[in-house]
């Protein structure tokens, strides 16, 4: 993938999150896509294989922050892979505001995208 096409699909990406748009968010991903959540009982956090398991496991993270936002985004290309950083603001269900720095690490193939990592910061009190 050329490295223009890769910067805009990361951009499309992070704005189907902060769109909160499913469907337009899983039109960006290959069937066969893997996501790697930041936390979770493995060292990989917790794997979810296939667009039915990820479509899942991102509605998720609305359903708990439902004002949730990627701001300050700043990608990176080269080649077929992806590196974007950016800040997540959200407020829990509880009331809980959560703000942390963090990165997805992208894999892409077909101009879509196969694997989405996710690391982030552990803010402590």
């Amino acid at each position: 993938m050329d490295h223009d096409t890769a910067l805009r699909l990361m951009e499309k990406h992070g704005d189907a999150w902060n769109g909160h748009d499913v469907d337009v968010l899983m039109a960006l991903f290959a069937p066969d896509c893997v996501f790697e959540t930041a936390a979770g009982p493995h060292p990989y956090g917790t794997r979810h294989s296939g667009h039915a398991a990820v479509r899942d496991a991102f509605a998720a993270i609305w359903a708990a922050f439902p004002d949730a936002r990627w701001d300050e985004a700043r990608h990176i290309a080269s080649g077929h892979q992806g590196c974007s950083e950016w800040t997540f603001r959200g407020t829990r269900t509880d009331g809980t505001a959560v703000e942390v720095r963090g990165v997805d690490l992208l894999h892409f193939r077909d101009g879509l995208i196969t694997r989405k990592d996710t690391f982030r910061k552990a803010v402590t009190p």
